[in-house]
């Protein structure tokens, strides 16, 4: 309100802003109602009366109070809806650690699945701290004691309780009674093949978390990871071995894994690993499996990119088939694949030889509430992709409020934003009034329009 209107308000008056508007009302409706009378200001006989103007400001008035209760009301309700929601989703999810020590498998597998929609959807630090052992003895018993299914999802949950606890001492606590476990079942030739795919993902993941400063887990973990993709490379003819049913995506997880570890190593380690590696994951390029090729291609691209950043004139040794093989992949039409298939492998390998031949990263943003994070070299994206897979959509809630995450990707601590928007946030009842507003809006300017066309027609 314009300040020359506040010192119509008179002295010692405590009013508020509804009274003047109030006030503001009885101004405009008393020059309307002289209006209607003579042009002396004498009132006529339609003209209203200062008891019946009285009664009508009262009337908005008790009205306006009357919005305003019902308005703090509503607020009040849903703090109360809020912390009731708030409980019952702390009841079920203790309920569901509970049910990880079911008699029943199916039980158990429902509480892993409820359990990692949970973790991979909401910050619970403050929760899982205190439950942390508790939790991780759980999974444990469904790793050593569960089907290849149970062992997968157990493995997949631990991932995200070490991401929960933000990769700490809590987290490298759980991950060294795991750890062992992990290794078994990843080497196991007889164990589940998706079970052995989660538990690569699983060392890879939690050794970047939570064993990052451990040289020796680095080394350990990654020879671990090694020692199952490399039983894809070719043989001393220079053949690639036959792939059973299952072992691409093995291969591929496994690969993935060691590549977000390769990010780790220091420059010693890595000279070692670009002479070993390179010409091997290039013949992996023929392999019939498309995502396991996927992998193998933005794998060389990491590995160069890092090789790059060592040396600027690194150079890969057979960097001329090298290309051919990536342009054959990226310009691939082959009609025994499927149709995704070609389309997502042309687009992945088109961005790694452009980036081969010219050194050129196509650059990508990920926004997350009110800010974001740039995808700028092939380091920063296996990051990221790393973090995508196991939080599914939940990804950008955990870099907005995660710590880990935050702290990863450089972004400082959390924007204390939370609160204040919760303050601001329009409640449930203000809504309704706003939109009652606005459909009888519509409708009067609708109907007029309708009367106009009616004197047309």
């Amino acid at each position: 309100m314009p300040r020359s209107k506040k010192g119509k308000r008179g002295p010692g008056k405590s009013g508020s802003l509804r009274q003047e508007v109030l006030q503001l009302q009885l101004s405009a409706k008393a020059p309307l109602s002289l209006s209607k009378g003579g042009r002396n200001g004498v009132k006529g006989e339609s003209g209203a009366s200062d008891d019946d103007l009285a009664s009508e400001v009262m009337s908005h008035y008790s009205s306006a109070s009357e919005n305003a209760s019902a308005l703090e009301d509503a607020t009040a309700a849903e703090v109360v809806d809020e912390l009731t929601a708030q409980e019952e989703s702390d009841d079920k999810l203790k309920q569901s650690i509970e049910d990880l020590t079911d008699k029943s498998a199916k039980t158990r597998q429902a509480a892993l699945e409820s359990l990692r929609q949970a973790f991979s959807s909401r910050v619970l630090y403050d929760f899982l701290t205190e439950r942390r052992i508790t939790v991780a003895d759980s999974l444990e018993r469904c790793l050593k004691k569960g089907g290849g299914e149970e062992q997968a999802a157990a493995a997949t949950l631990f991932v995200l309780l070490c991401v929960q606890l933000g990769g700490g001492d809590e987290a490298e606590e759980c991950f060294k009674m795991l750890r062992p476990l992990f290794s078994a079942i990843l080497i196991d030739r007889g164990a589940s093949v998706s079970a052995r795919q989660s538990c690569a993902r699983a060392l890879g993941m939690c050794c970047y978390v939570s064993a990052a400063e451990d040289g020796e887990d680095l080394v350990r973990s990654m020879g671990q990871l090694e020692a199952v993709f490399m039983s894809s490379y070719p043989n001393r003819e220079g053949v690639l071995p036959a792939a059973k049913p299952g072992h691409p995506a093995l291969f591929g997880a496994a690969l993935q894994a060691w590549a977000l570890l390769v990010t780790l190593c220091p420059v010693s380690r890595l000279a070692v690993l670009l002479d070993l590696h390179l010409p091997k994951l290039q013949a992996c390029l023929e392999s019939s499996d498309v995502n396991y090729r996927i992998a193998v291609g933005e794998t060389i691209a990491l590995l160069v990119e890092l090789g790059r950043d060592i040396d600027e004139d690194f150079e890969v040794e057979d960097s001329v088939g090298l290309c051919v093989s990536l342009k054959g992949l990226a310009t691939d039409s082959n009609k025994h694949r499927a149709k995704n298939d070609r389309r997502k492998q042309r687009s992945i390998f088109r961005e790694v030889l452009h980036y081969i031949e010219n050194e050129d990263f196509q650059e990508e943003k990920i926004r997350f509430g009110v800010e974001g994070i740039y995808i700028d070299s092939w380091v920063r994206r296996r990051m990221y992709d790393a973090f995508k897979d196991l939080l599914e959509s939940g990804v950008r809630h955990h870099l907005q409020f995660n710590c880990l995450l935050r702290d990863i990707f450089g972004l400082g601590a959390p924007l204390i934003l939370d609160a204040a928007v919760k303050a601001n946030k329009i409640s449930r009842f203000e809504k309704h009034l706003f939109n009652s507003a606005a459909f009888k809006a519509r409708t009067k300017l609708r109907n007029k329009v309708r009367d106009k066309r009616a004197d047309v027609m």
